[in-house]
């Protein structure tokens, strides 16, 4: 475990906190979803491990246990942080596996820093192309109706509003689909949130068009999703990235929510350590 330093303007360095697994293995970053950390990866990790990759995962800035700056919660930003991270520890020949909001980092990170360092990418239950339902992107799951919603309920109350989030990240079809010591580990790690980072990555998440970053995406692409998934529904994200990237592969989860990395963990690693592979 590490820190490095991300930059945002001349006196503005954070730190972010970084797991390194070390090793001569090829590496794979893990970028974490909203609003938790790398440890939300830790039904990941010891697989991956296990099969000789070198694992990276970061705590986003805000989350976990990296700084809680009151500024750079826009893509631009975490794509830059996540540059840091590939710089400092001077990756190559790396996947990169965003979960949820991390795909936003993933589509990005390659739109503004090209794709020398990589390998491959993985869009996992994630947010691309674009969330927002606008008129010139009525496919887009969110409403405005519902983003207003979620952001009132994390300003009024945090507490109640991140156990309705995590029930809801975790059910498939109105059915918890994880242990509720699962679901309280998830609710701890919403606890080493920032609130006004996870406003404003919120807003990020839920208002970030990428789909020109989408089209800058040359290396391979695996894109895993849950068919139950009522977070960040397939049909109007999943989907829609697996059409945007010609020659990406494809897994569907059966009865899998957003949260399927911990609820279908072996679907999930099978999937990932398969594309790997290739």
């Amino acid at each position: 475990m590490s820190e490095i330093t991300a930059h945002k303007g001349l006196f503005n360095d954070i730190e972010l906190h970084v797991d390194d697994t070390g090793g001569s293995g090829r590496p794979v970053v893990l970028i974490h979803g909203w609003p938790l950390s790398a440890e939300s990866w830790s039904e990941q990790i010891p697989a991956l491990t296990a099969a000789g990759y070198r694992v990276v995962a970061y705590d986003r800035r805000g989350f976990g246990r990296s700084d809680k700056p009151r500024s750079g919660y826009d893509y631009n930003t975490f794509a830059t942080d996540l540059a840091a991270v590939l710089d400092t520890l001077d990756l190559r020949d790396a996947t990169l596996v965003g979960f949820s909001m991390g795909g936003g980092e993933v589509a990005r990170y390659i739109a503004n820093h090209g794709q020398d360092r990589l390998r491959s990418v993985v869009f996992a239950a994630a947010v691309p192309p674009y969330l927002a339902q606008t008129p010139d992107n009525p496919e887009g799951p969110l409403t405005q109706e519902a983003a207003d919603d979620m952001e009132r309920g994390l300003r009024d109350d945090e507490s109640t509003f991140y156990d309705g989030f995590t029930t809801q990240f975790f059910s498939a079809n109105g059915e918890l689909k994880v242990t509720e010591e699962q679901r309280q580990q998830a609710i701890a790690l919403t606890r080493q949130a920032d609130h006004h980072a996870a406003l404003k990555a919120m807003e990020a998440f839920g208002t970030t068009d990428f789909r020109r970053d989408l089209a800058a995406v040359t290396v391979p692409a695996l894109i895993i999703h849950g068919d139950s998934d009522a977070t960040v529904p397939f049909e109007g994200s999943g989907k829609r990235t697996h059409e945007a990237l010609p020659g990406s592969e494809l897994v569907v989860i059966e009865d899998a929510p957003h949260g399927l990395n911990v609820s279908h963990a072996r679907e999930f690693n099978e999937a990932l350590l398969t594309f790997l592979a290739t």
